[in-house]
């Protein structure tokens, strides 16, 4: 068995201070001896406009977000899941909404850009990420420390194509970081985490924003590990902290070879 945890956090305005208390839940998780320890949506900024985000953007491979979860990685010797942050784009005036994965030596060894872009407008909340943001095109899958690992980001969770796409072969755990309103977590995300854990027969490790932000937006939290029978293991409601939990071989292939679903896969 493997310990696993997501962090969970209020971010700001403040990319300094969202890095310095990244870095104290980062330390808390590795010293509470999670070897894999992954980051919300937005972990670095939480703007009070949508372009707030070209601001602070990176060119891929280097800049101070991408060093800092490089250097955390190396410091604490884990695999680190670095949520997201924006990445330039070839389009002016757009980023990628990036996940970027360290490997305990601090080099990178996955990047996965969001496919799906959130757009929502229900006459009080209005988003449509697709003003500032370039979605991606591929998926990401890749193997470190012995596990076969996914990413996925925010609203993809509500696409179960893409997880399908993931498990060719399966995966052992699907990451979701993510910054899900309260309106809309509230009414689907653990309902939505649940499923992909089961229909996919893996853990699923959903690190949230989960509070109030400056600017009156408010997140829903509920950063959670699922196992594969879609049990909740770990779970924090609201405010900054970890989740901490085992990811177990052995369950895995308990659940797949009592219902072997995904050798009964026709489509």
């Amino acid at each position: 068995m493997t310990q696993f945890a997501a962090i969970q956090t209020v971010s700001t305005p403040d990319l300094d201070r969202n890095l310095e208390s990244a870095d104290r839940l980062i330390a808390r998780a590795a010293g509470a001896g999670a070897a894999w320890v992954a980051l919300p949506e937005y972990f670095c900024l939480m703007g009070l406009r949508d372009d707030a985000k070209l601001e602070i953007a990176e060119a891929d491979g280097d800049g101070p977000i991408q060093r800092f979860l490089s250097d955390a990685a190396r410091r604490h010797q884990i695999t680190l899941v670095g949520g997201t942050l924006p990445i330039r784009a070839q389009a002016p005036g757009r980023v990628r909404n990036a996940c970027c994965v360290y490997g305990p030596g601090g080099e990178r060894i996955a990047r996965y850009d969001k496919i799906h872009l959130f757009a929502f407008d229900n006459g009080k909340e209005a988003y449509d990420e697709a003003r500032v943001l370039e979605a991606g095109d591929t998926p990401v899958a890749f193997e470190s420390g012995g596990w076969r690992a996914g990413l996925s980001i925010c609203y993809d969770l509500r696409f179960p194509e893409l997880y399908r796409g993931l498990m060719r072969p399966p995966c052992d755990v699907l990451f979701v970081p993510a910054a899900f309103t309260h309106t809309t977590g509230r009414a689907h995300w653990l309902l939505l985490l649940r499923a992909r854990a089961v229909e996919n027969q893996c853990y699923v490790l959903a690190a949230a924003q989960g509070g109030t932000h400056p600017g009156g937006r408010r997140t829903y939290g509920h950063s959670v590990l699922i196992d594969p029978w879609g049990r909740i293991v770990a779970e924090r409601e609201e405010g900054p902290g970890i989740v901490l939990g085992d990811v177990d071989p052995a369950r895995i292939a308990e659940v797949r070879a009592q219902l072997p679903a995904l050798t009964h896969r026709v489509l």
